[in-house]
């Protein structure tokens, strides 16, 4: 199987989270490009990356299509995460809906505070403990991924802990390009960013 490019990974993630809310059969890449905007041109190569997927006149068959995505990407692994910063966007992280229930990829294990009396007095359907038990935790429960809601000043310093911790992947919701080592996988999520990039296109 040929090297999927990274713009054609996000946008097979894209597509796979498109194909997943799909209702009814198959779907033509007409289509999708109409929800999409991106080229069928576009849609038929990057799905060509997947190796033996072939569309005809009536379009995909997204139960096909799906578990060829999560196989050339390296998904449907079960992973464990946990919380790290429990302020207004890392407590809310406590309850969203998409971890946790009957078959999804990730399992939200632990949220994290440097606040003990905020740890002591949240209400969360995990465990929460204070952030100088992260090393402990993180290696007992084999928690691999984390998001990171602390403040960009503590940003840093946070994520050096969770990578000695064992941590292989962190969404940094910081405005901060952290300086981790190369197999520490980052994304980093800053919401003006995206606002910007909005504004870019609206430019166009």
């Amino acid at each position: 199987m040929a090297q999927i490019p990274g713009p054609a990974k996000e946008r097979l993630l894209s597509l796979m989270r498109l194909l997943e809310k799909q209702a009814g059969g198959r779907i033509t890449s007409g289509e999708v490009e109409a929800l999409t905007g991106w080229s069928s041109h576009t849609i038929r190569k990057d799905i060509s990356y997947l190796g033996g997927i072939a569309g005809n006149s009536t379009g995909y068959d997204p139960e096909t299509l799906i578990p060829a995505i999560k196989q050339a990407l390296g998904l449907g692994v079960h992973r464990r995460l946990c919380v790290v910063g429990l302020g207004r966007l890392g407590s809310a992280y406590l309850n969203f809906r998409g971890f946790g229930v009957p078959g999804a990829e990730f399992e939200l294990a632990a949220g994290f505070d440097t606040s003990v009396n905020r740890v002591e007095i949240l209400k969360s359907p995990v465990p929460l403990y204070p952030a100088f038990k992260m090393g402990e935790v993180i290696s007992r429960f084999g928690i691999e991924l984390a998001l990171l809601c602390v403040p960009e000043s503590a940003a840093q310093s946070a994520a050096e802990k969770l990578a000695a911790a064992g941590i292989r992947g962190i969404v940094n919701f910081a405005p901060l390009i952290l300086q981790l080592p190369p197999e520490i996988a980052v994304r980093n999520v800053y919401v003006v960013d995206e606002l910007r990039a909005l504004s870019v296109k609206l430019s166009e």
